[in-house]
């Protein structure tokens, strides 16, 4: 297996879905939009997108299984799996605002060891695999040099249907609205992985989390010289449903602040 050129290969998957969801931005109907749970919804592009982008992956690695948000396929393979988002940021998508994006990743015996992020909104392809640099638009990119928090911006998710830690949450976000240089709340997981993987932001957390959320961004993120972890400081973030991700100069006062309000699930 080439990871580079299947890398390119959904590059080109991830355009081609990405015109989709561009030329039905303005179709869209709040008629079409459906909800799968609290302040989670779905629509008819999320499902479409979702059937392409499987379709297109079934040739580029037949042998791999998925991982997917819409479930529009069930089927888990031994040894690779696809982990996809065809639209993380449908919120977003279906008020008329950005940022939103296709998400890609590959497994390999649970490792993840390619992700492509693809922001619809300023035409930014996030990529990198196992061993490679990161990479914006062709460009090598990397984490922020910002040697603490208190010169960060702070990147986070709001919960929108898990409430459980949402006390300790808001009391996380005080804590950093008066140590950091800001927080900033965009609604696409994915997209805040990329951010901090070029310097954007210096910082990410968030709970609640799913899979096809994080998985191509966590590998950007270490790619681009940052760290990830779950918030207990392991590697148990693609299932644990949390994530803290960081350049390395903040990673380890960050987490340990993080620690301090919200404890691992």
């Amino acid at each position: 297996m080439n990871p580079e050129q299947i890398t390119q290969q959904i590059q080109s998957l991830s355009k081609e879905t990405g015109k989709f969801i561009l030329d039905e931005w303005d179709k869209l109907s709040s008629e079409q939009v459906e909800s799968k749970g609290l302040h989670d919804f779905v629509t008819y592009v999320d499902m479409q997108s979702e059937k392409k982008l499987v379709e297109g992956l079934k040739k580029i690695l037949p042998e791999a299984g998925f991982i997917v948000e819409e479930e529009t396929i069930r089927k888990e393979g031994n040894a690779y799996n696809w982990i996809v988002d065809p639209l993380d940021g449908t919120t977003n998508y279906i008020h008329g605002i950005t940022p939103f994006a296709i998400s890609i990743a590959l497994s390999y015996n649970g490792r993840i060891i390619l992700g492509v992020v693809y922001e619809l909104g300023f035409d930014e392809m996030f990529y990198a695999w196992e061993g490679s640099p990161a990479y914006l638009n062709g460009e090598r990119i990397s984490v922020s040099q910002t040697p603490a928090i208190q010169e960060s911006i702070i990147a986070t998710g709001f919960p929108y249907n898990d409430f459980s830690r949402l006390q300790p949450y808001l009391e996380s976000l005080e804590y950093f609205m008066r140590n950091s240089h800001g927080i900033r709340r965009f609604g696409s997981a994915a997209t805040d992985l990329c951010y901090t993987a070029c310097g954007r932001f210096e910082a990410f957390y968030e709970y609640s989390l799913k899979p096809w959320d994080v998985a191509a961004g966590s590998l950007i993120v270490k790619q681009a010289g940052g760290r990830v972890s779950d918030f207990a400081g392991g590697d148990k973030y693609l299932f644990n449903q949390e994530m803290v991700a960081a350049n390395d100069r903040v990673f380890d006062p960050f987490l340990k602040d993080i620690q301090s309000y919200l404890q691992s699930a």
